[in-house]
């Protein structure tokens, strides 16, 4: 495949910001759901077109969002950057979606060469008209995405190619999924997906209500920390990872468009200590990129019309925190 003959710079006059076309979502109920339709799993048994061929795929991601550096972070832990290639889009996208754009901490894209990450979901599937998002796994034996669901791709990412990782990491291990599952949805019900609920409030009992179950949550995961290094103990799992996606953005991003001003993570004593125990592993830090996670909000529609974006709260990430003398 060939480079992009489209010019790809970035032109918010033009294209203005970015928003999922109406066939990108489904209703459930009264509400409207976003949907990531490409659904291929990664198998050792045959059971799919995708086995656990090592060098086949590249994860494509954005340092900007949360719910590709979930995975980019398993992939480090596990010791997968020679099984699993991957880069990163621009963290700014105009209407047009993400783009590969040379710059800093991202680059044109070494695969393909597309000029839009679009191009490989058209690749996939011509008359994709839905949420262009990341991360989006794609497979050189079939020249296609194999999934796009950030979900059950975080698991295959977790679980499979098992030949090539160390045994003694395991982020989803069997026996403890159903409590990983269950903490899982209420870091997302009461954190991670209230903080932008808080943004979308547009009565004061609704800010309230929503404002109360972001800073209640975080007092409980402080209260969980107090006796255990991780949050299920000893040992890091995928609740860890998609916990510290969102306490790295809170203060940042999710308190200043969210009107969460109550409290700063740092007003948390153990929560904090815990955020930086992982921030100064390598696979943490090396997936952490603040300018991406503040430009890419900030310039795109959370900071129209300026796009101006604001400084970030001056805070040591690399102060020590004493966590390790919770191991077991």
């Amino acid at each position: 495949m060939t480079t992009t003959s489209v010019d790809n710079a970035l032109d918010f006059a033009t294209y203005g910001d970015y928003a999922p076309p109406a066939g990108a979502y489904r209703r459930d109920g009264d509400r409207s759901t976003l949907v990531y339709p490409i659904d291929g799993r990664i198998s050792d048994d045959g059971t799919t077109p995708f086995g656990e061929d090592a060098g086949r795929y590249h994860l494509y991601v954005s340092h900007y969002c949360p719910w590709a550096q979930r995975p980019l972070i398993a992939m480090k832990l596990r010791g997968l950057d020679d099984v699993v290639s991957w880069s990163s889009v621009d963290p700014v996208r105009d209407g047009r979606g993400w783009a590969f754009r040379a710059g800093a901490d991202h680059e044109v894209d070494p695969v393909n060469g597309f000029g839009f990450l679009r191009e490989a979901y058209l690749a996939t599937d011509p008359t994709f008209d839905g949420h262009v998002s990341v991360p989006a796994l794609w497979d050189r034996s079939t020249a296609r995405l194999v999934s796009n669901h950030y979900p059950t791709l975080t698991v295959d990412v977790e679980t499979r190619f098992t030949a090539s990782t160390d045994p003694a990491v395991d982020l989803y291990p069997v026996g403890r999924r159903a409590a990983i599952d269950a903490l899982n949805d209420e870091i997302v019900r009461d954190l991670s997906g209230a903080a932008y609920a808080a943004r979308a409030a547009t009565t004061q009992a609704r800010y309230d209500e929503v404002s109360k179950r972001v800073f209640s949550a975080l007092a409980r995961f402080d209260t969980r920390l107090a006796d255990r290094r991780y949050l299920h103990g000893d040992q890091i799992t995928d609740s860890d990872l998609l916990l510290y996606v969102s306490l790295v953005r809170f203060d940042v991003v999710a308190a200043v468009i969210g009107r969460l001003h109550f409290r700063r993570i740092d007003d948390y004593p153990t929560l904090w200590a815990y955020a930086r125990d992982l921030y100064q592993q390598p696979a943490f830090r090396e997936t952490t990129n603040f300018d991406h996670i503040r430009r890419g909000t900030f310039r795109a529609a959370a900071g129209a019309p300026h796009r101006i974006v604001p400084q970030a709260p001056d805070v040591d990430w690399d102060a020590p925190h004493d966590r390790d003398r919770l191991a077991a």
